[in-house]
Formats: structure tokens, C-alpha cells, sequence
């Protein structure tokens, strides 16, 4: 057993909400929070496409969504999603028409707001393309693109403008007697969208799809996402999620586990519990650090691992990780696993070693699990 079990007073009471589906992936109740990217090549390319769908795929994502503005688009979402080992959603926004043809497609949800996308006639044909084949939907709020006469009611966008815009398109699909959708209430904005989410997990029971939208580049919307999201998931509210970042959807995706797994809401990979270093180090934490970080991506067996740079935090933190590494004098280290000091071992031979401890460690608990 791996030693990065939840304990009771870290554990959190998420909200209950019903349980659709994405394709196979189940969203909302019991299920685990799923995370999602979105790719942000030209979608027609469909080689590009399914590249970085597969990428995202192999990084964890269980879910990616794709852009559908065109007909060029719906050409080949066809056969972007035979070849894409995940679920694909397909964001129509206004184009009722890129609805119908994204679900004959094969897409696994829709993301539109039904209100935007033109008169009850065209929202019941969406609707239909959906019911026939099996696509659920995700109605996307964003406080950047809220309704005309919502703004006008409320003077700008705010987390009762956004709630109620949400719930409007609820009632839409709900009178059409469609439930399998799922919903976000998105803003840039920090406070906007952790006040919306909150407010609309209070008013209805369906799955919701957390985000802060356009959070910025890699460091800033990280850390954005980090706050906003992750208060919420504190709070139990949110059943899949998406991290915004103008990058690589791969880091989307990396930032999302790590968000999951600092709340102890998902385990995928190794953790890595590491000081900031300082005089005492016995070796060079940081560029150790960043390169196990890259040795150890293929690693998905949730496990943790300590690299702490001296003896003063170094033995506690290894008590409590699957495989430790806390720095000493004369050029060596002390290798501890399952928390108990096992062995000393050569700095210069420290990296290729804990690599292969690691990877051993992987290769137990995935026999243990699978008995």
C-alpha cells in the first residue's frame, strides 16, 4: 500500500450532483473529477488535431474539447475523434448548425448556451442531434459573453447575471426533456467566478464544470486557477475541471492534476515533496529536482517521493513518502522506503537510483492493486 493514502482530516464532502456521461467518462455523483484541455490547433488539421488530443491523453486528461467555427471543422471532427483515445466535446457557440453536424460526428458533449444559438426551432433540432446520438451538453456561461438584456438588468456581469443566464439555459433544456448536461459559470475574474459557482451549486443538482477562464500564461493563470479552483474544490463544489493557461494543453492538464492532488481529490503519478534548498543542502535540490520531474513523467502509479537537501526536515518528510532522499556530508545521501531508512547511496548516482526505486516501488504497488 502506498504510503499517499487519504487521511480522515484531509478528507473533503463534495456536493452531490447528478451523473451524466462524456462518452465513457462519467461526470458528477460518486465519480472522480475529471480533467479536461482544449486543443488550440487549427481543427481541420487533423493531423495536428489528433496529435495534441493524443498528447493531452497520455498526460491525463480525460476529456478534450475542440473548436468546431466551420464547416471545414465538422469535416473532420469525423475522424479526429475515431483516433482520439478520450472523449471529444465540440464548442459550437452560436452555430445550432455545427451542433447537429458535431453530434453526427461522433462528438461526446456539446458545449453551447441554447439561448445563443438562435430560435426554439434550432435549439429542438440541437437538442434531437443530440438525444439520437447519445451526446450530452455543457452549458458555457462566461462573464465575458452574458446575455444582452442580463447586462442591462444588472449593469455588468456579476454572479447573479451569470446564475441566472445558466439557469435560462437550463430551463431550455430541461423543457425539451433533455437532463444530461453538465455547466460552468466561467469569468477571469477570481472573486466573479468563485461568487458564481457557489451561488449556482446551491441551485440546481447538475454536474459542474469548474474554470477560470482566460487566467493568463503559464505561471500567472496557474496560480489564479490554483486559487479559484481549488477553493472551490475545498468547498466541494466541481465535478470536472479545466485549467485555462495560455500554453501547451499538456501543461493545462499537469496543472490540473496537481491542483486534484494537492486536495487529495485524485492520485496520479509521483508526488514530489521537495525543499526550496538552502546552505545546508548536500546537493543541488533544485536541478535534481527538475530533473527527476522529467525522468519520472512516465510514471502514472500515485505514489509520492521526498528529496529534502539535509537531515533537519529530511528524515520526517521520508517517514511519511514511498521512496525519501535526504541529503548528508561527504558527497552521499540517505535512501529511505515505505518511510524507513534503507540504504546510503553517492550523490553522483543519486538521480539513475531513485529513478529505479521509484519505478520498482511502481511496479509493487501496480501487482498489489491488481490482486
Amino acid at each position: 500500500m502506498s504510503l499517499n493514502a487519504i487521511r480522515p482530516w484531509r478528507s473533503i464532502e463534495r456536493r452531490k450532483s447528478r451523473l451524466i456521461h462524456v462518452g465513457n467518462v462519467p461526470v458528477g455523483g460518486d465519480s472522480p473529477i475529471s480533467v479536461q484541455t482544449m486543443t488550440n490547433t487549427l481543427t481541420h488539421d487533423v493531423k495536428a488535431t489528433v496529435a495534441q488530443v493524443q498528447a493531452a491523453a497520455e498526460a491525463g486528461a480525460d476529456i478534450v474539447r475542440v473548436s468546431v467555427p466551420d464547416v471545414e471543422s465538422s469535416k473532420a471532427l469525423k475522424e479526429i475523434v475515431a483516433e482520439s483515445p478520450v472523449p471529444i466535446v465540440a464548442d459550437i457557440h452560436f452555430h445550432y448548425k455545427r451542433g447537429i453536424e458535431a453530434a453526427e460526428a461522433g462528438a461526446a458533449c456539446l458545449r453551447i448556451n441554447p439561448g445563443n444559438i438562435g430560435d426554439e426551432k434550432r435549439v429542438k433540432e440541437v437538442i434531437k442531434a443530440a438525444k439520437d446520438n447519445g451526446c450530452s451538453i455543457r452549458i458555457g456561461v462566461n462573464a465575458g459573453s452574458l446575455e444582452r438584456h442580463l447586462l442591462e438588468k444588472y449593469g455588468e456581469p456579476c454572479p447573479e447575471a451569470m446564475v441566472e443566464s445558466g439557469l435560462e439555459h437550463i430551463r431550455i433544456l430541461e423543457e425539451n426533456d433533455f437532463r444530461d448536461y453538465k455547466i460552468s459559470v466561467k469569468a477571469s475574474d477570481v472573486f466573479l467566478s468563485a461568487a458564481a459557482y457557489q451561488a449556482l451549486a446551491d441551485a440546481t443538482d447538475a454536474p459542474l464544470h469548474l474554470g477560470i477562464t482566460e487566467a493568463g500564461g503559464l505561471m500567472s493563470g496557474t496560480i489564479k486557477s490554483a486559487i479559484g479552483l481549488g477553493n472551490l474544490l475545498w468547498m466541494g463544489i466541481g465535478d470536472t475541471i479545466r485549467v485555462s493557461l495560455s500554453a501547451d494543453p499538456v501543461e493545462e492538464v499537469k496543472v490540473g492534476y496537481e491542483i486534484l492532488k494537492s486536495l487529495g481529490l485524485r492520485h496520479r503519478g509521483v508526488n514530489i515533496i521537495a525543499c526550496p534548498s538552502c546552505a545546508r543542502q548536500g546537493f543541488d535540490v533544485i536541478r535534481t529536482v527538475e530533473t527527476l520531474e522529467k525522468r519520472l513523467e512516465h510514471i502514472k502509479t500515485p505514489m509520492s517521493l521526498s528529496i529534502i537537501g539535509c537531515v533537519v526536515n529530511g528524515p520526517g518528510e521520508a517517514l511519511m513518502t514511498d521512496v525519501g532522499w535526504t541529503g548528508g556530508g561527504a558527497g552521499s545521501g540517505m535512501v529511505y522506503l515505505a518511510g524507513k531508512q534503507s540504504h546510503k547511496m553517492s550523490n553522483d548516482k543519486m538521480v539513475d537510483h531513485i529513478v529505479e526505486q521509484v519505478e520498482k516501488k511502481a511496479e509493487e504497488l501496480d501487482v498489489s492493486q491488481a490482486e
